[in-house]
């Protein structure tokens, strides 16, 4: 299968949630020039990333909404339930355990780990919480793949070495540094300052310019 680029994989997910908002509208049709003008894209680049669904929409009309809802669900692979460990509950690891809408992605959260006597054997939004020194151990006897990496930046390495030795495969790393890729591993690494850091620039661009015309 031809390999998707990461543009349009973190682009998918915004189509979606338009389309489930147009789905609430009870929308039945929608083209990709709409798509591009709610989303600020080029309608060519939505269609091209459409495509990947492999749902057709109809000339003249569009694409039916529940149809391509469907099609991205089934792409990203949020049709198939996924078990995820989170590692980390401070204050963005127990943010994370409370929010219910990743459960609509597939991802389900079956434990919390840390290393805090106060939070081990406590439940937090329903989710167990237990000693970081079992994560290895775990990870092998229920064959969990998915990792949540929410811990501070010094010890995001040593526990990634951790994981991926004992078997994971996929780690979703909040963790404030960079987490290199290794063979046979996923890594996402989520920079909340980097993304931050563009909307303070452009909020300050945006109030120099404004200050200029005035």
């Amino acid at each position: 299968m031809e390999s998707v680029s990461l543009p349009t994989l973190r682009r998918l997910p915004k189509y979606l949630m338009l389309l489930q908002s147009l789905e609430q509208q009870r929308v039945i049709y929608v083209s990709t020039t709409l798509i591009a003008h709610e989303l600020g894209i080029e309608a060519i680049q939505v269609r091209k990333d459409l495509e990947v669904t492999g749902v057709v929409g109809k000339p003249k009309v569009g694409f039916v909404v529940s149809d391509l809802i469907q099609g991205i669900i089934r792409f990203l692979n949020w049709d198939n339930r996924r078990e995820a460990f989170l590692i980390g509950v401070g204050a963005l690891g127990s943010a994370i355990l409370g929010y219910q809408g990743f459960r609509e992605f597939g991802l389900d959260i079956i434990a919390g780990f840390d290393n805090d006597p106060r939070k081990i054997g406590k439940t937090i939004h329903g989710i167990e919480i237990l000693d970081i020194a079992k994560l290895g151990n775990l990870i092998e006897r229920m064959k969990v793949r998915l990792a949540v990496l929410t811990v501070p930046a010094a010890f995001a390495p040593e526990i990634a070495g951790i994981m991926i030795f004992s078997g994971i495969k996929a780690i979703w790393n909040f963790a404030p540094c960079h987490i290199k890729a290794r063979e046979g591993v996923v890594i996402e690494n989520v920079s909340l300052s980097q993304s931050l850091g563009v909307l303070t620039h452009r909020l300050s661009k945006m109030e120099q310019n404004y200050s200029e015309v005035i």
